[in-house]
């Protein structure tokens, strides 16, 4: 049967993500300061193989050359991200002017080649100055955030119209503070909590600093989205659902729009969240322009309240195509996602500003990077996006995660997530199959289903 190609609508943004840390190198070049995960990285046994973003895929000697192979193969947008250590060395006060310079090259160099900035500014790389000085979980933390977004947006705001305030708030405060799998490695749930709601706040505050140093600025956040699916109808599955949606989505989507923290939630918490000060919610839920979407996967939950011989069988089982994260793929997950933000958040609109997968990429005897997995991911993905479309929903671009091989925080450089092969020896860079394939969706606005 002869394949039909499905188009998205006129102006829809096509681009690619990054983030400073996982590509830039350089960590202690140019003034740049020491960042929580410089610190992290640096410690033994926390790193996979102790790798270290020390190096990285050296993008700040070689982004001219970066942005020529986005060029090439024909990206409209590029997500990036700053790095506060590089602007505020010990995260307020003195200007590092040099690493100003650096992003506000790299803007001019993106916009002569019609490549649209989104710039995010917090992608997880905290000074280890305000670290010591209690880091997210510490009130004073916003204030500085205040800073560095007001020093950034007066450096840049006359070029750059697209503000992401925070990567992935959840990942920040649970997985650095609660879990100590990211930095700052601590594993304390009242420092968690605080350190989410200060996250909340620090957006909150900065949005209008934005639109003040930003003429026509287009502001927004970007959060990790897992759709919750109950393992089987049992009440108790049902709740773990409930309560796992309440840790990573409602958590972080409610106070957004209005409406504070899940009752349900903060119940549980109780006096662990003693963050929380008057009208603080009002600050954060300042409107947005748009909401960025990070998604990759679902999560089936199992209730572990009860004996698993007393609970009901399992009727929802994972798929068996994983990627190398060993994440199920589940492209109907971002769909229910797309459509559960709409009819129940009403966001002006929607930007999917990650979503891609980890494969083990290999280089053929002619030097190329056949990457088939990889292409039936994202063309899925985007077939559900394309669908969410249909009905309604005012999702105006889609970012693949990501532009190159990077470090991948934990996993160190054993993860490949890009649409261009980095070889870390020598760090030559080898787009992939995928990247002539998505550069062909950019092109025709469409895909071939």
């Amino acid at each position: 049967m002869a394949k039909k190609t499905v188009q998205f609508p006129e102006g829809f943004v096509w681009g690619a993500a990054t983030a400073s840390y996982q590509i830039e190198g350089a960590w202690n070049e140019d003034g740049k300061g020491e960042s929580i995960w410089d610190r992290f990285s640096h410690t033994p046994g926390k790193i996979q193989d102790g790798d270290t973003g020390d190096v990285a895929c050296d993008h700040y000697h070689r982004w001219e050359a970066d942005l020529n192979m986005m060029k090439e193969g024909g990206l409209k947008a590029y997500r990036f991200s700053t790095a506060l250590p590089r602007i505020l060395p010990q995260g307020r006060g003195r200007v590092n002017q040099a690493g100003v310079d650096f992003y506000s090259r790299l803007v001019d160099r993106l916009l002569e080649l019609q490549i649209e900035p989104f710039l995010t500014l917090y992608h997880w790389d905290l000074p280890q100055s305000l670290q010591d000085e209690g880091g997210w979980p510490a009130r004073p933390v916003v204030d500085a955030f205040m800073e560095y977004a007001d020093v950034l947006s007066r450096a840049l705001g006359d070029r750059v119209k697209n503000w992401i305030t925070l990567n992935e708030p959840w990942v920040s405060a649970f997985i650095g503070y609660r879990l100590g799998h990211h930095a700052p490695g601590h594993e304390d749930l009242g420092e968690a909590l605080a350190a989410a709601h200060h996250l909340l706040l620090a957006h909150g505050k900065v949005v209008p600093i934005l639109r003040s140093n930003c003429s026509g600025a287009n502001v927004g956040v970007t959060l990790n989205l897992t759709p919750q699916f109950p393992a089987s109808p049992s009440f108790e599955d049902r709740d773990a659902a409930t309560w796992m949606d309440g840790y990573i989505n409602r958590w972080f989507l409610d106070p957004l729009v209005g409406r504070g923290y899940p009752q349900d939630m903060a119940k549980h918490y109780g006096d662990k969240m003693a963050s929380v000060k008057e009208m603080d919610l009002d600050t954060v839920a300042v409107p947005v322009d748009f909401l960025g979407v990070n998604y990759y996967t679902r999560n089936i939950s199992r209730s572990d309240r009860i004996p698993e011989a007393e609970n009901s069988p399992r009727t929802v089982f994972r798929g068996d195509e994983v990627t190398e994260m060993d994440w199920e793929v589940f492209p109907e997950g971002l769909y229910r996602t797309l459509g559960r933000l709409h009819g129940e958040y009403g966001f002006p609109a929607i930007y999917i500003t990650e979503n891609g997968a980890a494969f083990e990429d290999r280089v053929n005897a002619e030097g190329q990077v056949d990457d088939p997995a990889r292409v039936s991911y994202l063309r899925r993905h985007l077939e559900q996006v394309h669908r969410a479309i249909g009905i309604g929903v005012p999702v105006k671009g889609y970012f693949v995660w990501s532009l190159m091989d990077n470090f991948e925080w934990g996993f160190g450089y054993s993860k490949r997530f890009g649409l261009v092969r980095v070889d870390y020896r020598t760090l030559q860079r080898i787009p992939k199959q995928s990247a002539s394939w998505y550069g062909k969706v950019v092109a025709e606005n469409g895909i071939s289903i």
